[in-house]
């Protein structure tokens, strides 16, 4: 399994460090959409060298190397995904979980009316979509 994500990082032109193979790992098993000081305490017990500014800078070299996206839903910290295919996110007002959403034929219709509303001569690299509300455990409450 570590040499998967060893092998997306080289793909990416990213040298392999231990450090950084436990981030990228960290985040692609745990869909949560950390944000740098979670990851952090989550990874320092196993990886007693691993700094905040380590984990920051590997996620900003990340997102730089299009492994990683950073979302800001809501709040003024930013969050980290390494689910890089187009979907929504959607938040739970209740638990604050950060939910990954996929519909790919609602996201192209999204896609579509955005770039149709731009000026001419705009072009639309990027939408991100955040939906809020009560996920399934939450409104079963």
């Amino acid at each position: 399994m570590v040499k998967q994500y060893q092998t997306i990082l080289e793909n990416a032109g990213i040298r392999p460090s231990i450090q950084r193979i436990a981030v990228y790992r960290y985040l692609c098993e745990n869909p949560i959409h950390p944000d740098v000081e979670k990851v952090y305490a989550d990874l320092a017990p196993s990886y007693p060298t691993l700094s905040k500014t380590t984990v920051y800078n590997t996620l900003k070299l990340f997102e730089e190397k299009n492994i990683v996206q950073s979302i800001k839903i809501e709040d003024d910290k930013l969050r980290f995904d390494a689910e890089m295919r187009d979907h929504f996110h959607f938040k739970c007002t209740d638990c604050n979980k950060i939910f990954d959403i996929f519909s790919k034929s609602d996201e192209d219709k999204l896609s579509q009316q955005c770039q149709k509303i731009l000026p001419d001569g705009f072009l639309m690299s990027k939408v991100q979509t955040y939906l809020w509300g009560k996920c399934k455990e939450c409104a079963c409450k």
